[in-house]
C-alpha cells in the first residue's frame, strides 16, 4: 500500500543525502550534453551478484539478475543528481537487460527506448568488437538527428570499458566526447551518488 507521507519522506531523505554527500554541480555537463558531440554513458545501478543465472531470458525479468532495493534508490538518486546539473529531460536509451531498463526508468528523464547495441556481451566476449562498432554507429546516427537534447545511454560495465577503456562501478557515469563517426575521443568520469 502506498503511503503518501512515506513517499514524501523518502524524497526528502534522498534530497538531503544529495545536499550532504557530494552532490555538487559539475559546470558544463548540461552544455556538453547539448553540443551534439557528447553522450552520457551510465552503468546500471546496483544489482546483487555477477552475470546472469544460467538459462536467463531477456523478455523474462525474473530469470535475470535485477536491481535490488539499494539499486532502485541509487537510480532515483542519480536522477535527482542529474536534475541538479540542469538535466530534467533527456533522450534515454537502455540495454535490453531489465536492470538497465529499470535504472533508466527510475531516472525519470523521459521515455526509455531499448537499444540492442547497449546490450551486454559479458557471456560472449568474442562479440566485443562487433558490439562496440554497432554502438559507434548508433551514437553517430542518433547525434546526427537529435537537436540539443541530452543523450543518456544505460548499459553494462563491459560495454563502457570496451568503448572508453574506463572501468566503472554500478551507477557510475561517463561523459564521452565522440567524433562525427561516433568514435570515442575522451571522457570525464562521474561517480554515482549512493544510498
Amino acid at each position: 500500500m502506498n503511503n503518501p507521507f512515506c513517499s514524501r519522506l523518502t524524497v526528502f531523505v534522498i534530497g538531503l543525502h544529495l545536499c550532504l554527500f557530494g552532490a555538487s554541480v559539475y559546470a558544463g555537463l548540461k552544455e556538453d550534453l547539448n553540443d551534439g558531440h557528447h553522450v552520457l554513458m551510465m552503468r546500471h545501478a546496483d544489482a546483487p551478484g555477477i552475470g546472469d543465472p544460467p538459462g536467463y531470458k531477456l523478455d523474462v525479468c525474473e530469470t535475470q539478475r535485477n536491481l535490488g532495493e539499494r539499486g532502485r534508490k541509487q537510480s532515483e538518486l542519480i536522477g535527482l543528481w542529474l536534475s541538479k546539473q540542469g538535466i530534467h529531460k533527456a533522450q534515454v536509451f537502455a540495454s535490453p537487460w531489465c536492470r538497465c531498463i529499470d535504472t533508466a526508468k527510475l531516472l525519470k528523464k523521459g521515455s526509455v527506448t531499448i537499444e540492442a547495441s547497449l546490450g551486454s556481451f559479458f557471456d560472449e566476449m568474442h562479440l566485443e568488437k562487433t558490439q562496440t562498432q554497432a554502438l559507434e554507429d548508433f551514437i553517430k546516427n542518433t547525434l546526427a538527428k537529435q537537436s540539443q537534447t541530452p543523450l543518456i545511454l544505460v548499459t553494462h560495465h563491459v560495454n563502457i570499458q570496451a568503448f572508453t577503456g574506463k572501468v566503472v562501478n554500478v551507477g557510475d557515469m561517463v561523459l564521452v566526447k565522440v567524433d562525427k563517426a561516433g568514435r570515442y575521443l575522451s571522457h570525464t568520469h562521474y561517480s554515482s551518488p549512493l544510498p
